[in-house]
């Protein structure tokens, strides 16, 4: 416990300096955040087309966003046209998991504290909120402190609540149980996860979590296998059931996709590819970072990309009070840093409600994907008709992937080996 308390004042003084320091956003450019464009020159939606044609910096990549839709600016509840400030409130609204000290033991383990190894499965939480967020809420969802209705108060409460740090069933998104599910494939407490791995370990989690919680059971996780989203696949799993009408039923899903955009270093021709990612109205942010310093990318302004940091150190919340302060969970302070220092390695992730809404990210990402100054080098990822199955071999059960996985990326001390099984290198 005396090592635990004293990683958690080293870290925060080595990251909670920087948490609070305010990061400079320019007036000049638009600042995407999760599919909304915000920009502090924006008045009138004349404006904000007009400002879409005359920027170089966007028009020049327009075939990415807004891929040809009519552009209209972000407003708030009001009807007022976006601003500097709405985006802060929209990044301050999402939910924003951190390292944590003092929570329940992971069980076999007298571990009370993910300091030092956590972090990407807090970028993983983190991803997984939004999409959640999203589904039971809506992007326009705002976290307006005493101001918000009772029916969305509960469900932000509930939303968090699947993400406390306990063992109990009714947080299914734990820490505990994200490190259990690991353990089951060969991790330890304490091991660092990888991008990849943590996509596996996420839709474990929520597989589980279909069983135990019916708010949950109409959502589902795909992880695309060698960089490609087989169509019949994701049909496959969300097909179930009718609608009322009589026609068949869908079920919301996630997408996440593990991809390696370069060798030692990221490869700038696919920068404009994760800018045009992160500007879509389906994505949920990108998990990655450095090599055992995870970030959770979820916007970008110029060449800089914009994140929630997971490695400040805070008191355990016990979640399972009625009214447990929410504040912990939520950031104030947009940090950025340029793309050229990203990892390679990261982990895409998309969300679609409907059918609809997923056949049309479907032709999105097709554009998105493909590097427009290169067109000679590959896409970030493929989308292909068929099953995977027609691909590998049938024989390899998703268990004995997630496996495969983490034992072939991963050594016991918690080092990154990167094989080349576990992405393909663009």
């Amino acid at each position: 416990k005396v090592r635990t308390k004293l990683m958690s004042v080293w870290n925060n003084v080595r990251y909670g300096w920087t948490m609070r320091k305010k990061a400079n956003f320019s007036d000049e450019e638009a600042i995407w955040l999760l599919g909304i464009m915000y920009h502090r020159k924006i008045q009138t939606k004349s404006s904000a087309a007009a400002l879409w044609s005359s920027s170089s910096s966007l028009s020049s990549q327009r075939s990415w966003s807004p891929l040809g839709q009519q552009l209209e600016p972000a407003t708030d509840d009001d009807g007022r046209l976006a601003s500097y400030e709405l985006f802060l409130e929209d990044f301050s609204s999402r939910l924003w998991f951190t390292y944590r000290r003092e929570f329940p033991s992971i069980p076999g383990t007298d571990i009370t504290s993910d300091c030092g190894w956590g972090c990407m499965l807090r970028s993983s939480q983190m991803m997984l909120a939004q999409a959640i967020l999203t589904h039971f809420l809506g992007r326009s969802w705002r976290y307006r402190k005493g101001r918000q209705s009772e029916a969305s108060d509960f469900m932000h409460r509930t939303v968090v609540r699947w993400f406390g740090d306990r063992t109990a069933d009714a947080s299914p998104f734990s820490l505990h149980k994200l490190v259990q599910m690991g353990h089951e494939s060969g991790k330890q407490a304490g091991d660092w996860y990888g991008p990849s791995s943590a996509a596996y370990i996420l839709k474990e989690a929520l597989e589980g979590a279909c069983r135990l919680d019916r708010m949950l059971s109409d959502l589902r996780i795909y992880v695309a296998q060698d960089c490609t989203i087989y169509l019949e696949d994701v049909r496959a799993l969300c097909r179930g059931g009718y609608k009322s009408n009589g026609t068949p039923g869908w079920r919301a899903l996630i997408v996440l996709v593990p991809v390696r955009l370069g060798g030692e270093t990221l490869n700038a021709t696919y920068i404009p590819c994760v800018k045009g990612m992160l500007s879509h109205p389906n994505c949920i942010g990108v998990i990655g970072g450095r090599p055992r310093h995870s970030l959770y990318f979820l916007g970008w302004q110029g060449e800089k990309v914009i994140y929630l940091d997971p490695h400040y150190v805070q008191e355990a919340v016990d979640v399972g009070t009625q009214d447990f302060p929410l504040e912990s969970f939520h950031c104030a302070w947009p940090r950025k840093m340029s793309f050229f220092k990203m990892d390679p390695s990261c982990t895409m992730g998309f969300y679609c409600k409907t059918e609809e809404e997923f056949e049309k990210f479907v032709k999105d990402v097709k554009q998105l994907a493909v590097p427009l100054e290169s067109r000679h080098e590959y896409p970030v990822f493929l989308v292909s008709e068929g099953s995977c199955a027609d691909h590998t071999d049938t024989s390899e059960t998703d268990g004995a992937a997630f496996a495969h996985v983490l034992q072939g990326s991963f050594s016991r001390e918690g080092s990154d080996r990167r094989h080349s099984e576990e992405y393909i290198i663009l």
